[in-house]
């Protein structure tokens, strides 16, 4: 009798079980090229990496140190709205400006102008009084300077990167972005709670030490020669580019329906207050999931340089976001809230990968500046929207619903975009960058 061809040794299926889960398991490893063949790409990564997580850390304090000052939430409240406006206005305006003048420079001058304010927050803790002013005052020009500066460093991937690792180099900025989130406010409590404020901020700039090293190390990216020199008319041809571009506007629009009907944060301590009769704690959990789902996400991400169907996958993503808030909206328990949140922030973190994408493929280099600042502006503004939607729903009817009803209405909303814009489903990434 023949013996099975599965059970011979180095035949059949079985044998080539191992090497089918190592082909598997290298598809989802994030795609590192980026890292391993540009110099230029990886210092910029790890000082990016560095100063962003010391950013966080500040990002933390600052809040901190008004509630410590003022015993007020609303004191707190007005924190963010310091961060809301600039980066929803000035992210534009530095686009237009990133497009027309050497990008290189205008990251090195934003930088320095970062490490000057942090520093002033280093000194107003060390007054024996300190004064609550220079909190908002520093917060609005530091995110001011940040929402000026971050199209050129997005916009800079093309001078970085060869076209096929552009997704690559999205999710890899996405890693360090992910984990600048969970490890900076974790870091923030912990420095605060061993040293202080003033040390806590110190060493926030010292952290710029190591962005500032990579930048300088980056070879000039002057503005090409069809650049026009900022204005109102090269921000309103910005506008006018993304209107008649209906894969990058449709893909705006997709972003903006899942955080205006499906961000749910703003009732994250009500959701822990009365559903699971929990405090501060369960409320941290809350906000930290969808970082930890993103990161985790990002971390398998291999796969989604592998997609063609980019738009088809955005709308899938976000459809994937408004399910999990669903879930959110019936979790009983604070394990399965918990997971649903996490794969939220997984579905958010891969839409965010294929957008930034797209807009890359599709965007002639000499606006991309102007593009990603209203990226930028957009992924800032409307989550605020949404948390804004969601506290007001729910004060006339429950969190509940307010969550429930937001991610059904999400998902609805991107079946209606795709059947109003069908090209999302037609659009071929390598078509594009052939």
């Amino acid at each position: 009798m023949t013996e099975p061809p599965d059970l011979r040794e180095g035949e059949g299926p079985l044998a080539e079980r191992p090497g089918r889960v190592r082909r598997i398991a290298g598809r989802m490893a994030i795609d590192t090229r980026p890292l391993r063949e540009s110099p230029q790409f990886r210092r910029l990564w790890i000082g990016q990496a560095i100063s962003l997580i010391g950013s966080h850390i500040s990002w933390v304090a600052i809040p901190y140190q008004v509630y410590q000052l003022t015993d007020s939430t609303l004191a707190v409240g007005l924190v963010a709205l310091c961060d809301l406006v600039p980066l929803a206005t000035l992210a534009i305006v530095g686009g237009a400006i990133a497009d027309s003048v050497d990008r290189r420079r205008l990251l090195l001058l934003t930088e320095v102008g970062l490490v000057v304010v942090t520093a002033g927050l280093a000194v107003n803790a060390a007054l024996p009084e300190p004064h609550v002013w220079p909190l908002y005052l520093i917060a609005f020009v530091a995110t001011s300077l940040w929402a000026l500066g971050s199209p050129a460093l997005r916009s800079l991937t093309p001078r970085l990167v060869p076209k096929d690792q552009f997704t690559a180099a999205t999710a890899l900025n996405s890693v360090y972005s992910s984990l600048s989130h969970v490890a900076g406010p974790a870091l923030s409590g912990v420095l605060i709670a061993a040293f202080g404020l003033t040390t806590t901020y110190l060493i926030d700039v010292g952290t710029y030490a190591a962005s500032l090293v990579a930048i300088w190390r980056l070879a000039p990216a002057p503005p090409l020669p069809e650049a026009a020199r900022a204005s109102v008319r090269t921000v309103l041809e910005g506008f006018r580019f993304v209107r008649r571009n209906p894969v990058i506007g449709g893909i705006f629009l997709l972003d903006t329906n899942a955080m205006i009907f499906g961000m749910p944060s703003a009732l994250f301590p009500a959701l822990a207050d009365q559903r699971f009769n929990a405090g501060a704690e369960v409320v941290g959990f809350l906000y930290a999931a969808p970082s930890a789902g993103a990161l985790v996400a990002v971390l398998l991400s291999g796969w989604v340089s592998h997609v063609r169907r980019q738009g088809l996958a955005v709308a899938i993503a976000a459809s994937i976001w408004g399910l999990a808030i669903i879930g959110v909206g019936f979790a009983e328990t604070l394990v399965l809230c918990l997971v649903m949140l996490a794969v939220a922030g997984a579905a958010d973190n891969v839409s965010a990968v294929l957008r930034s994408t797209i807009v890359l493929d599709l965007t002639p280099e000499h606006m991309l500046g102007r593009v990603s600042g209203m990226e930028l502006a957009q992924v800032a503004a409307t989550p605020a929207l949404g948390n804004l939607e969601a506290g007001a729903l729910a004060s006339v009817t429950s969190v509940r619903f307010s969550i429930v009803s937001g991610g059904v209405a999400c998902v609805a909303g991107c079946a209606a975009i795709l059947a109003v814009l069908p090209v999302l489903l037609r659009y071929d990434s390598r078509s594009a960058r052939e």
